[in-house]
């Protein structure tokens, strides 16, 4: 979790342009010349960047600029970077580690947050038998910046995402650092190692407690970050099994995890139901995410988590504890009384407030050019959403999608998902085509653009939505790349900002939302959206037949237990006697039906 991406222009938190330190005062201030600065490392090797005009140079050297063409001559802009340069004027003295707190990890990396300024270091981290050189490690988080910048930010738009910047740091201070911090890193979590070899990190605004509004620098700021997952239900003609056409992948995936171990209980959120636009389906949604949290919901109060969980090992989350954190956001008078009222009050307002949040927005993506849409591709609903199956049983039809505004982020979102054009089952035979070319041409690694760069011509590539496979490598491969986009987007984070802005702040000015009794400034902005590994689509092939065959057991074994208890008329029925004593003395004969039971049954 890194919980640091770009907020959207004339909100309240800073931006960052252009992928750099730019704009944002904090990140300039330590990337830039300040006392006790690094040096970004961009600024220590050539960064290869040639712009749109070299890039659409490069695709006029593919026909039609789409499709990977394999045995062509590389791009120019594929070229390794030159190996990075320590910076040497650095003043290591000024970089304390003691002003740096441990703020939360992923599987890929580690989040250190600054005490004082408003900035986040994001470090790689590897198994301890798995170790890269400093050129290695720089390479790749130069790359999660380029995925960042020329990608995601083209189909999610310039206010959403933020990209940071590559930052070289004292080895001292990195490894001083990771000492501090092991204590508090969950037991779940300590099976990597942090980086302490290359001196390099992401360096990334913090949205935990960015404020940007010069009025507001004392006013609290509260963040909900929530992971959506996927949105939409496989539409593909590869799907073989038909569980996947009634039931979306997060529900099925659910029953798998708590049998594993991985949380304790089920939860009703529904991906389905957040995406449909339908506000009474999103506030069920989001009430289950409170419910459940796991690790689809955090929320932040000035740069602290208050609610939420990593594991099943972890503290159970208290909503009475969240509401008495959340009343003075949105009860400011403090006219609401306690107790499980106030609890309800309070959760209610920030459940409308989130969903009036998400279907906000104006920032333009490119994302039109997918011409894609969550319209008669597949199902709307799904069958083990608890919301839709409670509207069954009691006669009803589930509400009608309302459809998601075109400009806000989660319509945008679930286009990128639906990159996803032929399913996991569908794509791995294409994996594997491309994977045999490997093995005999492994040179033309590059010139496939498997490791990036991810430019201009790696962008435009995915727009190619064809699905008439023609059997070439090129095919193959464009389906791949345009599935790991798509597997990045469903395993994003949004990260929601909300500050309290004074009743005379006109709209115009900054995005605002009401509630009953307050108002906010907010901000939207995407977070983990480091390209998925090319390697991992084996892995997610197995997953995926595991998670839909425990699911289909799960099912069967619920309909075995239930088929017992049902009564047949073909079965006998023994009646059965016994004695119930009563307080004058006197029997009363009480007679059981039970068609196991041939004998008497205790008194």
């Amino acid at each position: 979790m890194v919980p640091a991406p770009k907020m959207a222009a004339g909100s309240s938190a800073a931006v960052v342009n252009g992928g750099g330190a730019g704009t944002n005062p904090e990140v300039a201030r330590l990337c830039h010349g300040s006392p006790g600065a690094w040096l970004p490392a961009a600024r220590a090797c050539e960064s290869g960047r040639r712009g749109r005009a070299g890039a659409a140079g490069d695709r006029r050297s593919c026909p039609g600029g789409r499709g990977w063409y394999p045995g062509g001559r590389a791009a120019p802009s594929s070229r390794p970077r030159e190996a990075p340069r320590p910076h040497r004027g650095m003043d290591e003295e000024k970089i304390d580690e003691n002003e740096w707190g441990y703020h939360g990890e992923g599987n890929k990396s580690l989040v250190v947050a600054h005490a004082q300024r408003c900035v986040v270091l994001r470090f790689l981290k590897f198994p301890p038998n798995r170790k890269k050189t400093p050129e290695e490690i720089f390479q790749h988080l130069q790359s999660i910046v380029d995925f960042g910048k020329n990608v995601m930010k083209e189909f999610l738009g310039e206010n959403y995402v933020h990209c940071g910047e590559v930052v070289q740091l004292p080895l001292d201070f990195v490894k001083q650092l990771c000492l501090k911090v092991q204590s508090e890193r969950p037991e779940s979590r300590c099976d990597k190692d942090l980086d302490t070899l290359s001196g390099y990190a992401l360096c990334l605004p913090n949205l935990a407690r960015l404020q940007t509004y010069h009025f507001a620098e004392h006013r609290p700021i509260l963040c909900v970050e929530i992971k959506p997952k996927c949105g939409f239900i496989p539409f593909s003609s590869d799907v073989t099994h038909e569980m996947k056409h009634k039931v979306c992948r997060y529900c099925m995936h659910q029953h798998l995890k708590v049998a594993t171990g991985k949380w304790k209980q089920i939860s009703k959120y529904c991906p389905l139901d957040l995406y449909s636009g339908n506000k009474q389906r999103m506030h069920f949604a989001l009430k289950s995410l409170l419910q459940e949290a796991q690790n689809n919901l955090k929320i932040f109060k000035n740069g602290e988590l208050i609610y939420g969980c990593t594991d099943a090992r972890g503290p159970v989350a208290d909503r009475r504890e969240l509401a008495r954190h959340l009343k003075p956001f949105f009860f400011p008078s403090n006219g609401l009384a306690g107790g499980p009222n106030c609890t309800r009050a309070v959760i209610r307002e920030l459940v409308r407030v989130i969903t009036r949040v998400l279907l906000s927005g104006s920032d333009k993506g490119r994302v039109g050019a997918l011409r894609l849409g969550p319209g008669p591709q597949g199902p709307r609903v799904c069958e083990a959403s608890p919301f839709s199956r409670t509207l069954r049983r009691q006669g009803k039809n589930s509400p009608e999608c309302s459809g998601l505004p075109k400009g806000c982020l989660l319509y945008k979102t679930l286009q990128v998902q639906m990159l996803d054009l032929l399913d996991i089952e569908g794509l791995y035979p294409l994996y594997r085509r491309v994977e045999r070319y490997l093995e005999e041409f492994p040179e033309e690694r590059k010139t496939l653009q498997i490791d990036g760069p991810y430019d201009e011509a790696f962008y435009q590539k995915l727009l190619d939505l064809s699905t008439e496979d023609d059997g070439t490598v090129a095919f193959a491969l464009t389906k791949v790349q345009q599935y790991r986009v798509a597997m990045t987007a469903k395993d994003c984070s949004i990260m929601i900002a909300l500050s309290p802005c004074l009743q005379d702040t006109r709209s115009d000015q900054r995005p605002i939302v009401p509630s009953s009794r307050s108002r906010f400034t907010f901000s939207v902005s995407v977070l983990d959206l480091d390209l998925k590994p090319y390697e991992s689509i084996p892995h997610q092939y197995k997953l995926d037949g595991k998670i839909v065959n425990y699911y289909s057991k799960t099912l069967h074994a619920k309909d075995a237990a239930v088929m017992p208890t049902r009564f047949k008329e073909s079965e006998d029925c023994t009646l059965v006697l016994h004695k119930v004593g009563l307080p004058l003395g006197d029997t009363q004969w009480k007679s059981t039906g039970n068609i196991f039971q041939d004998k008497e049954c205790p008194t």
